[in-house]
């Protein structure tokens, strides 16, 4: 018999608009035994929120998150809020007793995030962070490939995330918009909101980074802020560039930045290994770029893997081969393994839970360190 998973969404933002498709979708494509009810949904303001609880299907709707965290009714909460209040109100579903859904990067710091590992592990609830990229067909195939040791020998990975947003020094910092651009809400700049997902997608394909070099930049020092009306200075990280090394001996180079002019969203990764390299570009993203240097000279270059068949991953769960998949789709394809994990609890887990995003907060943290000390720094390990 199927098995409800009550669902107290917190924030109806653009990530709390992912999550709810995610919900709204797992049921129709994925057969798991347990199923998301849309219970509750919670925001400051009560019109707004309301509103967007008829749309999404959410049976209620709540304006303090204390006392969503509270109801018996709800068995999980997502928690779809600035990085700052991540901590509390995790801390608060674990006294609660409900499992959490966490969007990205887990806390601001390393520190803050192992008071919410060793508390959930203690408490043995069922815990995932929504490090989403990881999850569309191309970059799980490439994922598999490097797993089964196709590549040899691992030599180099590379990675960036580049968007332009920000360029303007208009553009003021703060508020319900703009907290990713506030240190206090967001605790960095690119290496927390994109790096952070580059890492994690690294992490998982080749293994721990130990240790980084890196540089920063805050190209506009100061902005208004909207609580204030008064220009403060700027403190996070405009942009962002390290050198790594896996615990595999491969060297890394990873890049983000807000003021790329003519990027929006290009988040890309290469690995170049001994036998074949692998690549993948966002912006294409059902294509794998695959390259094998075993077949003879005179057919040697790169291919393109369309990650559209039933034989790749999660995309037999949707259309007939050919048919593309988008961004959207990650959210319910990790949603779909956390609840599989619900079905079998002794099974391998195959998302990242708050000891692997702890874990991509240490590697973030080195980044920051070595910016500032422009030295080598060793990653912490999870």
């Amino acid at each position: 018999m199927k098995k409800p998973i009550r669902i107290g969404l917190i924030g109806y933002g653009f990530m709390g608009r992912t999550h709810s498709n995610a919900y709204s979708q797992l049921s129709h494509f994925f057969d798991t035994e347990h199923y998301p009810v849309r219970q509750a949904v919670c925001g400051r303001d009560e019109e707004k929120v309301k509103a967007f609880a008829e749309k999404w299907g959410y049976e209620s709707y709540e304006t303090d998150w204390r006392e969503l965290v509270k109801r018996e009714d709800i068995d999980a909460i997502d928690i779809c809020t600035p990085n700052d209040s991540h901590a509390e109100i995790a801390l608060a579903c674990i006294e609660n007793g409900k499992m959490i859904l966490c969007e990205k990067p887990l806390a601001l710091n390393g520190e803050q995030g192992e008071k919410m590992v060793e508390a959930v592990e203690k408490s043995g609830l069922p815990n995932l962070v929504w490090y989403n990229y990881r999850f569309l067909p191309a970059v799980t195939h490439a994922k598999n490939i490097v797993a089964s040791g196709e590549l040899g020998r691992v030599f180099h990975y590379r990675a960036n995330f580049l968007q332009d947003w920000t360029i303007s020094e208009e553009l003021p910092q703060g508020g319900a918009g703009l907290w990713r651009l506030d240190a206090a809400a967001a605790g960095s700049g690119v290496t927390g909101d994109l790096l952070a997902h580059c890492i994690d997608t690294a992490r998982w394909i080749n293994g721990e980074i130990v240790s980084v070099s890196a540089m920063t930049e805050t190209f506009i020092k100061e902005r208004v802020h909207t609580a204030t009306g008064q220009k403060h200075p700027v403190t996070i990280d405009d942009a962002c560039a390290f050198l790594a090394r896996f615990e595999n001996g491969s060297l890394a180079i990873f890049e983000s930045t807000r003021y790329a002019r003519g990027h929006k969203a290009l988040n890309t990764f290469e690995i170049n290994g001994e036998k074949k390299s692998l690549s993948w570009d966002l912006h294409d993203l059902n294509y794998l770029q695959y390259f094998d240097h075993g077949v003879p000279g005179d057919r040697r270059g790169w291919s393109s893997i369309h990650c559209s068949d039933g034989d790749h991953p999660y995309a037999g769960n949707w259309w007939v081969p050919g048919l593309c998949l988008g961004y959207e789709h990650s959210f319910t394809h990790e949603l779909a393994e956390f609840f599989k994990s619900l079905d079998d609890p002794s099974a391998e887990k195959r998302y990242p839970d708050f000891r692997h995003a702890l874990g991509t907060q240490y590697v973030c943290d080195a980044v920051l360190e070595s910016a500032r000390t422009k030295q080598w720094v060793d990653v912490k390990q999870a």
